[in-house]
């Protein structure tokens, strides 16, 4: 029985945050911030916070710097910020964007003062020049409703980092005597220690955060793991990683790889390349204007795809070489990828034959091969609709635009650039004692069409439990059975029990699921088990075997990483 004192302690405290719930407030380091209070999903948003100073006029390019002012007086933390600059994407024009975008969101259960809730950080993909972590897609709402229901509540943080030439320039002498590399990556690390050391404030534990990230949000979470050589800063103790590893999904280039592009860039502003102040030149140019030059797309020179490269400071060298000696984080990791990433990934739908085949195997950015391996990979990947990808299609082969040996290539491209090097990272995890939990997302949402099938992204309305759709032109669960909405909820109590418990399953002892799902098998390097995820059948364990001599060739090769 509780003493009149503890009664008293509850009751001031519950009277204290429904006070308060119209208007949470929280005090971080730097000052208080008021957020929004919503009714609907018993929750307080904590919107467009900055983690770092803004990135402008001197500190445009540079790395990320730590906010350095104090306010007496209340902040409102209401509205959304923009995206940082992006390119590529039809969403690109849906939402503001803005040179001044680090920072980021806090969505967590009402009342959550005094308590210390996992965290989970966001890391929005889009191949590192679009997208944002305002995305509508990413709404956290659901998932964080769903972590209160099964009895896991956690807080979920969505970020923004810098994209493209401003978060990744290179390829002058300039940006590397500055250490001003993968500033992007620094950003997203900058918003890991805002989370450090501010989140006990919202009542998150800051021991207990889980990095977690889909397609190029998945590759960030692979470079932490890996950055300053495997160091553990403890700023994370578990990761998520959807269609996206520590092993790079293309050769890591150097800090010079790209002096055509920044050379490009110059000749689009009307900087001088060649110059010792050419990067001085283009932290003076308006800011729309440069984003206009980096967005242009004339030949002869597309100027808006730098990515992250190997600095030898935060990319050390290419990763699969750090995961082969240990060099990486010790933490618990769930690791997946879709059934039919290649079909987002084949560099040429029409390859009708089978030299067609061999000259992409021959060139293709993402792992070109000696003429040897070529041959073996050729025995690996036939053209055999039994063994190819697309699986829903049966025994058909597309008709045009798709060439005769589509589903044989896809079948390829997929696995070269992330099925496996999902597979050598859940191996390399397993094999070090860590607790590794794998999996294969096959299901086909609404608007998708069947010879594309389960491609890139389609499963993070399922991970967000976006039921209703929310930022789709076609609404993923539209016209679907029940079991699509159950497989949603499965997938997110299960993604959502990994970041509070570091087990998938752990949702499941507690709460009074009725789904006839297997438990998520421990991955073990003597028998390799990963969760297929599906509707059409109940999701189950199954051996991590598929494609085993043509993935096999690609892990021994290291194909994604070393061949050009």
């Amino acid at each position: 029985m509780l003493g009149f004192a503890k009664i008293s302690v509850l009751f001031f405290g519950l009277a204290n945050c429904f006070r308060h719930a119209r208007k949470p407030t929280v005090r971080v380091k730097n000052g208080t911030y008021y957020g929004v209070h919503s009714a609907a999903y018993n929750q307080d948003f904590f919107l467009g916070i900055p983690y770092a100073q803004p990135p402008v006029g001197e500190l445009r390019f540079r790395n990320p710097v730590s906010l350095n002012e104090t306010w007496k007086n209340g902040k409102e933390a209401t509205q959304y910020s923009g995206e940082c600059y992006g390119y590529g994407t039809p969403l690109q024009s849906v939402y503001k964007q803005s040179e001044d975008c680090l920072y980021l969101n806090v969505i967590r259960p009402t009342c959550s003062e005094g308590q210390k809730l996992p965290v989970g950080i966001w890391i929005h993909g889009g191949a590192f020049f679009a997208g944002g972590g305002v995305d509508v897609k990413y709404n956290a709402s659901f998932a964080v409703e769903n972590s209160v229901k099964i009895g896991k509540p956690i807080i979920i943080i969505t970020i923004n980092y810098r994209l493209s030439a401003w978060g990744f320039l290179s390829g002058s002498q300039e940006v590397i005597d500055e250490k001003s590399l993968n500033v992007g990556l620094k950003d997203q690390r900058l918003a890991m220690r805002w989370v450090k050391e501010n989140i006990e404030a919202f009542g998150g534990d800051p021991d207990k955060v889980s990095i977690w990230g889909e397609s190029a949000g998945a590759a960030s979470v692979g470079f932490h793991l890996t950055a300053y050589g495997g160091r553990d800063d403890k700023l994370f103790r578990a990761a998520i990683m959807q269609s996206g590893n520590p092993i790079n999904i293309g050769p890591l280039g150097g800090p010079l790889d790209l002096a055509n592009m920044y050379n490009g860039l110059l000749s689009r502003t009307n900087c001088t390349a060649n110059s010792a102040k050419s990067l001085a030149c283009l932290r003076q140019v308006p800011a729309a204007q440069l984003h206009a030059a980096i967005n242009a797309t004339t030949l002869p020179l597309n100027v808006n795809g730098f990515q992250p490269i190997i600095d030898y400071d935060f990319i050390q060298k290419p990763t699969s070489i750090q995961l082969n000696s240990g060099q990486f984080v010790h933490v618990p990791i769930l690791s997946g990828a879709n059934s039919d990433e290649g079909t987002a990934f084949d560099p040429s739908i029409q390859i009708n034959t089978t030299d067609e085949f061999y000259k992409y195997l021959r060139n293709y950015t993402y792992g070109s091969v000696s003429s040897g391996l070529a041959d073996k990979l050729l025995k690996a990947y036939p053209d055999d609709l039994s063994v190819n990808v697309v699986a829903n299609l049966g025994n058909n082969r597309p008709g045009p635009p798709y060439g005769a040996q589509y589903r044989r290539s896809v079948s390829y491209f997929g696995d070269v650039v992330f099925i496996a090097n999902r597979r050598a990272t859940c191996r390399t995890w397993a094999a070090a004692g860590i607790p590794t939990y794998c999996y294969r997302f096959n299901v086909i949402p609404a608007g998708i069409p069947p010879e594309i099938g389960v491609t890139h992204a389609v499963d993070i309305a399922f991970v967000f439990l976006n039921l209703q759709g929310i930022g789709y032109a076609t609404p993923p669960f539209q016209n679907k059975p029940k079991s699509y909405r159950d497989l949603a909820r499965f997938i997110s109590s299960s993604w959502v029990s990994f970041m509070h418990d570091m087990d998938p399953n752990s949702w499941r002892k507690t709460y009074d699921w009725h789904g006839a799902e297997e438990m998520w098998p421990r991955y073990d390097v003597q028998n390799p088990m990963d969760m297929l995820l599906d509707a059409n059948v109940t999701s189950h364990a199954e051996p991590d075997t598929f494609r085993k001599e043509g993935i096999d060739l690609i892990i021994t090769n290291n194909l994604a990483e070393y061949q050009r």
